[in-house]
């Protein structure tokens, strides 16, 4: 018979294992600090040497990685998503700006539509946690708090549907565009006529969710990445005309 006698698992091994979920569920993020070994062991309650051994484990593999005199942090992963060179052949080419926007109306309208369905009443009082915060932002005149909860908004839809591989290839793209690889998110958050348009759009997007429609909460998303789309199209045609417009201006001062 197939049949092998149990063997009782380590401590160390289950304390790898509820890490590598906390991880894997985005409960633990990129760049999290985690607690001080003591803190830590008695919150698992296991002893110092178990956890030593599974902390050592997991940096073996990349999961965690200790910094001198700061901690154990959870490992800076998402960037291998996706290579350097790749990174800065997107970053040369508006075509990769719009199939980002592409592929994010297609990922987040999925993700809304199944947050609506799947999410926990916890899940959905996140969302509108962080929208309320955006509505606390939008009266600031630094537009960069209010730019960052926009990417918290986002994320936390995609959390909520529930789907592990979406959330990190989505905190991914997220990333990259944390960092400006396709386009400056804090331009467009400069306007005011801007914003408020953004901050009318999420809250549609959240109205939505909050209601459990999943239809109108993934047409909401639609509707917002269309206008992200179309001003960014807009705001490439202006820049292109004025770079024309400065080469005339130069060639006429010539004359």
């Amino acid at each position: 018979m197939p049949f092998q006698k149990i063997q009782a698992e380590k401590l160390s091994s289950s304390v790898v294992n509820q890490i590598e979920l906390l991880i894997l569920r985005g409960i633990l993020r990129p760049g999290d600090r985690l607690p001080s070994e003591r803190e830590l062991a008695d919150q698992l309650g296991v002893s110092r040497p178990s956890l030593r051994e599974a902390v050592s484990e997991l940096q073996e593999r990349g999961l965690l990685k200790a910094r001198a005199g700061a901690g154990i942090f959870v490992g800076e992963m998402i960037g291998a998503a996706f290579s350097d060179a790749l990174l800065d052949l997107f970053a040369r080419h508006d075509e990769a700006v719009f199939d980002y926007i592409d592929f994010r109306r297609d990922m987040e309208g999925l993700a809304a539509e199944r947050a609506a369905i799947r999410g926990s009443d916890t899940d959905l009082k996140v969302v509108d946690t962080i929208f309320q915060k955006m509505v606390a932002a939008h009266s600031k005149r630094d537009p960069s708090e209010e730019a960052q909860l926009d990417a918290e908004f986002h994320l936390a839809i995609i959390e909520a549907s529930h789907n592990v591989v979406m959330l990190h290839m989505m905190r991914a793209m997220f990333q990259m565009l944390r960092e400006g690889v396709f386009y400056n998110r804090k331009v467009m958050f400069q306007q005011r006529l801007t914003r408020d348009d953004l901050l009318n759009q999420h809250r549609a997007i959240n109205e939505a969710l909050q209601a459990r429609d999943p239809a109108a909460a993934r047409a909401m998303v639609a509707a917002h990445l269309n206008y992200v789309e179309q001003s960014l199209s807009d705001q490439q045609r202006a820049d292109h005309n004025e770079l024309i417009a400065r080469q005339r201006l130069q060639s006429e001062t010539r004359r």
